[in-house]
């Protein structure tokens, strides 16, 4: 039982993390407004990774805590991974994805369908949504190294 549960915690923490890395190739930035188009829908049907495998791997990684002998909550490693985990959360959901939103939508608008470069303002917002992308992806390479390496303090 408890092998199973760290298999599905590994597993789900990868799933659930995995898109984050893979976003800096959809919001990468020399890119046609057409390719933009397609990754920007590629992000929306990925969004579902994070949601499900990530909150997987807190259910799991909460389970695994008290079913195991880890010691106080407050390690580094602990506390670490769930507050970067939630530093995570919080981009996708607050940042990152309200401006993916705003330029699917307005790509998608037909009579933006002829063109050729993004305005001023929905570039400034996919040169940010690209350097959140950034942070998430460097706080999830810490979450694994945390979590690999397990140190108690600093």
């Amino acid at each position: 039982m408890y092998q199973t549960l760290v298999l599905i915690h590994i597993l789900s923490a990868i799933i659930g993390v995995g898109p984050t890395f893979f976003a800096h190739v959809l919001f990468r930035k020399e890119q046609s407004i057409s390719e933009l188009r397609s990754s920007l829908s590629m992000f929306k049907k990925l969004e579902i990774f994070p949601k499900i495998g990530g909150t997987l791997a807190v259910i799991t990684g909460i389970i695994l805590y008290f079913i195991g002998e880890w010691g106080a909550f407050t390690q580094l490693w602990l506390l670490g991974t769930l507050i970067l985990y939630i530093l995570i959360q919080i981009l996708i959901i607050a940042f990152i994805g309200p401006k993916s939103k705003k330029l699917r939508l307005y790509l998608s608008d037909p009579t933006t369908g002829r063109l050729d470069v993004l305005p001023s303002e929905y570039k400034k917002m996919f040169y940010q949504a690209n350097r959140l992308f950034w942070l998430a992806s460097t706080m999830g390479v810490l979450i694994f190294i945390l979590m690999i390496l397990k140190p108690s303090g600093l």
